[in-house]
């Protein structure tokens, strides 16, 4: 046992050397080792010429700042990218064209919208269910409208939907659900590892493939680094199911693997839909403890929304091929809930940040209280305003956060945008007896968001994301009252707390805040 132990942490070890090697950190690193040896070798070498070289520093550093003052990057990025290359102007100004040059990216975008295209054909919003929309909540259902403008993403009714507030909860319910499959079920996933919950739930994927049902599973190219062999697609297909990594990393240049498929979904014939921040791995069912009790979240809609899910994932399952297959049709459902159900996905090809949007939207419309829990929050200038705007104007807003953190950098630079969030009145606690990893927003006892969305740059700008949006629904009330069972639990944080964090952790925070676009 200790040695099979002993070799998989070796495996894990190799593979994330290689990840290492392959990733954005070796590239940066690698370009930066490469500008100051073209440095010290122009000193060495061309001693006579250095002020024709720093004249051409200085044009290419003024060059650079005329250029990114007039693009139409965050405001917070701009500045990042100002700083990098004022430091180091060569180094600087190769990333940044780099990663603007979309290098990989322009036959990934085209093949997306050619999609987008197809699932608009079959999936269009019912005049009715908007127009009721708009009579409960006017507000709600222009934000609608907007979503659906960047996406096929409608709104619907009469759709069942239960709120999971642990990991533990979904995987019970997940596994009865899928013994009820009948035609195809889809897993999307971004992180997949073997395991109990995994194991379990690979039983029954293919004794339902061997039924003839359709199976297939997709998870994201970086757990083939540090959870999954590279022939784990093949070992799947031996069992008759179909499977395809999203984006796996390779060493080939290009820009499209700074773009992770971050989403959760789990679809049953277009009838049942999961999604939330629950992964398929046993930290996330509290079967093994990393840090603490982990603390998650995740929703189950059955009805007519489920195919909305159904239609995100062919869209992703599809990309690679220039021919995709005709999307599964809306299959025939009860109505049998209240409210309105929006699923919705974003992505960071399209020109929109959909996902800040929502979460913006429900800050500027919220009239008593916006409830945010979310693991990571490395904030941009507008993100800040909406939550500080939000509360100086008298709405209670208040986060939840992680007590015991997975990842110390994205901790630290958490804390550096307390001070500001405390001067305004919002309210911050972290949960004392471990991790969160919910993705989730109530606001006023009417308005929820669940999903796989963070509040930090890499969820808001670099990943393939997914939500769902709800209004009016029952188990609104469930996610309030855990909520607040959460808060209970955890520590309130002050502007003494503040004050008495280690100083390395401030230092760290304020650091790498200027650095947080490029995370």
């Amino acid at each position: 046992m200790e040695e099979k132990t002993g070799l998989r942490l070796l495996d894990k070890g190799r593979k994330g050397l290689l990840h290492f090697v392959f990733g954005r950190l070796g590239l940066v690193l690698l370009l930066l080792v490469g500008q100051y040896l073209l440095l010290v070798a122009f000193l060495v070498w061309f001693s006579e010429y250095v002020p024709q070289v720093f004249s051409g520093h200085l044009l290419l550093v003024t060059g650079m700042v005329l250029y990114l003052l007039n693009s139409r990057l965050d405001p917070t990025a701009k500045i990042t990218w100002l700083v990098v290359i004022f430091v180091l102007p060569l180094f600087g100004s190769f990333l940044f064209l780099f990663t603007q040059s979309e290098l990989g990216q322009k036959a990934m975008k085209k093949r997306l919208a050619r999609l987008r295209i197809a699932s608009r054909r079959v999936i269009r919003q019912d005049p009715q269910t908007m127009e009721a929309m708009t009579a409960a909540e006017p507000g709600a259902a222009a934000m609608a409208r907007y979503v659906s403008r960047n996406g096929c993403y409608p709104v619907f009714s009469g759709c069942d939907v239960t709120y999971f507030p642990l990991g533990e909860d979904k995987f019970r319910c997940l596994l009865r659900e899928l013994e009820q499959a009948k035609k195809y079920i889809y897993l999307e996933y971004f992180i997949v590892d073997e395991g109990l919950m995994w194991g379990k739930i690979l039983e029954v994927l293919a004794r339902k493939a061997k039924e003839g049902v359709d199976v297939r599973v997709m998870y994201d190219g970086t757990c083939e680094f540090s959870l999954l062999p590279r022939s784990y697609p093949k070992q799947l297909r031996e069992l008759g199911i179909a499977c395809k990594v999203f984006s796996p990393v390779t060493p080939m240049v290009s820009t499209h693997y700074n773009y992770r498929d971050h989403r959760k979904i789990l679809v049953i014939d277009g009838k049942v839909a999961f999604t939330g921040g629950v992964n398929l791995a046993d930290e996330y069912i509290n079967h093994i403890e990393r840090f603490g009790h982990w603390k998650d979240t995740a929703v189950m809609i059955r009805g007519e929304a489920a195919w909305s899910f159904a239609l995100m994932f062919r869209q992703l399952w599809d990309l690679d091929g220039w021919k995709p297959e005709p999307p599964p049709e809306m299959p025939e459902c009860r109505r049998q809930g209240t409210g309105f159900v929006m699923p919705y996905a974003d992505e960071p090809l399209d020109g929109e940040k959909v996902g800040r949007q929502v979460y913006i939207d429900l800050l500027d419309r919220a009239k008593r209280y916006v409830h945010i829990m979310t693991p990571y929050l490395i904030l941009d200038g507008e993100m800040e305003r909406a939550l500080t705007y939000a509360a100086m104007r008298g709405v209670e807003v208040v986060l939840l956060l992680p007590g015991i953190p997975d990842k110390k950098i994205p901790y630290a630079m958490a804390k550096s945008h307390y001070s500001r969030l405390l001067d305004a009145g919002v309210r911050i606690y972290e949960y004392a007896p471990g991790f969160v990893h919910a993705k989730v927003f109530v606001c006023d006892d009417r308005e929820a968001v669940v999903g796989t969305i963070n509040l930090d740059y890499r969820s808001l700008y670099h990943h393939f994301e997914c939500a769902a949006y709800l209004l009016d629904v029952p188990c609104i009330r469930h996610i309030e009252e855990d909520f607040q069972s959460c808060v209970d639990k955890s520590r309130r944080v002050t502007h003494e707390t503040v004050r008495r964090e280690k100083w390395y952790v401030k230092l760290t925070g304020y650091v790498m805040k200027l650095a947080a676009p490029l995370m």
